[in-house]
């Protein structure tokens, strides 16, 4: 069972394409005072088409076709806003430097950008919320914890999800109580006991949701604390899968080859840039844990006064991004020498973020089975680095959690389409120039 549904985004799409198309004809209405004729119409019908398509990949990086984007209102024109502004350059590149359809709409593009913002905005603000796509649903809570009260307030604080809780259940009267699902805790220890009174309630049509798997739907993560090693032992694996690691590695080598050898453009102006600081060395070479519990060495450039390994010692407390450090972090240079690991192979471009030996021993006695983050190769770039928390030059168990749990989401769900779009993901964060 899926609380969100899989046709939310295909409305979404086909909502979004019409009125692009709706934009277009009342632009030509509105430029020429009249009904335009289907003739004219059409030429722009098919001039457009193409940079449609490149609109929907805008709007699907700026993540305006996620299963949260209906809840999130206050945040909904500024994000559709942003959207349209690089729609507008994308627009503006293709009809004027790109003169293949023989169309420069002009002014006729900045009436359509407009228009389309609004009709957009209209459609996802007001239209989207009233057409309740999900399916209504009661639930029982046949568990309790941190994560049960987590998914129990995003249910009561999202209506989006059309979801009822129920306090009670009443099994004599089950029929009557229109309780549709009831939620449990497979690895509850005292889990068989309440199985015996749950199994006559399948021939009521009762359905049953793992905790964990609707912890995971809702949030795009694993609830850590709740996890057993039975739960590992059924989701994780680390058998090859030859086609998607032959393609992983494929894409590994070709566009960190590419990006690599663009990215010696940088080496002199970072060069010159931290000598001028404070006359110290360009690279930091640190030992990192990676995939099988091995060690790996990955450089970077030098963002902060020293390089320290010991996140335990005191010296690192006292440690201090720099100037340049600060522009290097924020625009993500400073990890560009770790495009070598890739090419080497030590690392991926998708994977979980390589950790200090002392922070990873630290964490082990702290976070429950947090070694298993090391199953596959780490990356530059990853689930947890575009959604989870990060702690900031030292030890934090909290954010740490945080962000193990979007690690365990990935390395339980990975696939190409995953990895395809954390790398998109990953472009709008590095446009946005958001740092670590």
């Amino acid at each position: 069972m899926r609380l969100t549904s899989k046709k939310e985004t295909l409305v979404l799409l086909i909502g979004d394409i019409i009125l692009f198309y709706v934009a277009i004809w009342l632009t030509l209405v509105v430029r020429n005072a009249e009904l335009p004729a289907w003739s004219l119409f059409s030429q722009f019908f098919v001039s457009f088409a193409f940079i449609f398509a490149l609109w929907v990949f805008v709007f699907y990086i700026a993540d305006l076709y996620g299963k949260h984007t209906s809840i999130f209102r206050r945040k909904l024109s500024r994000v559709i806003f942003n959207a349209q502004l690089v729609n507008s350059f994308v627009a503006v590149v293709f009809f004027y430097f790109i003169p293949y359809f023989g169309v420069t709409p002009k002014t006729l593009l900045f009436v359509d950008l407009f228009i389309s913002f609004l009709l957009i905005f209209i459609w996802r603000s007001l239209i989207v919320p009233k057409l309740y796509l999900n399916v209504s649903e009661k639930i029982y809570f046949a568990c309790s914890g941190q994560e049960v009260d987590e998914i129990k307030e995003e249910i009561k604080n999202n209506p989006y999800y059309n979801i009822k809780i129920a306090s009670e259940i009443d099994f004599k009267n089950i029929k009557n109580s229109g309780i549709t699902s009831i939620v449990v805790d497979l690895y509850d220890k005292d889990i068989d006991l309440a199985l015996k009174n749950f199994y006559s309630l399948i021939f009521s049509g009762i359905r049953f949701i793992p905790v964990t798997s609707l912890y995971e739907e809702l949030f795009d993560r694993e609830p850590v604390t709740s996890l057993k090693e039975q739960w590992f032992l059924e989701k994780i694996s680390n058998r090859p899968k030859p086609i998607y690691d032959a393609l992983k590695r494929l894409m590994d080598m070709g566009i960190a080859s590419f990006l690599g050898l663009f990215s010696l453009i940088f080496y002199p102006f970072v060069y010159v840039a931290i000598k001028l600081e404070d006359g110290g060395p360009i690279f930091i070479s640190q030992e990192r844990i990676g995939k099988d519990n091995k060690i790996v060495r990955t450089y970077k450039f030098r963002s902060m006064s020293n390089n320290v390994t010991d996140l335990n010692s005191e010296s690192n407390k006292t440690n201090r991004i720099t100037r340049v450090g600060n522009f290097l972090r924020k625009t993500r240079i400073d990890e560009v020498p770790q495009l070598w690991a890739v090419v080497k192979g030590d690392m991926s471009l998708i994977g979980p973020r390589p950790e200090l030996p002392s922070g990873v021993g630290y964490y082990q006695e702290e976070i429950p089975y947090y070694n298993i983050r090391h199953i596959i190769k780490p990356g530059l770039s990853g689930w947890a680095q575009i959604y989870g928390e990060h702690p900031h030059h030292g030890l934090d168990v909290g954010s740490t959690l945080n962000k193990f749990s979007y690690d365990l989401y990935y390395i339980k769900n990975r696939s190409f389409w995953l990895d395809l779009s954390i790398t998109l993901k990953t472009i709008k964060i590095l446009l946005m120039r958001k740092g670590e």
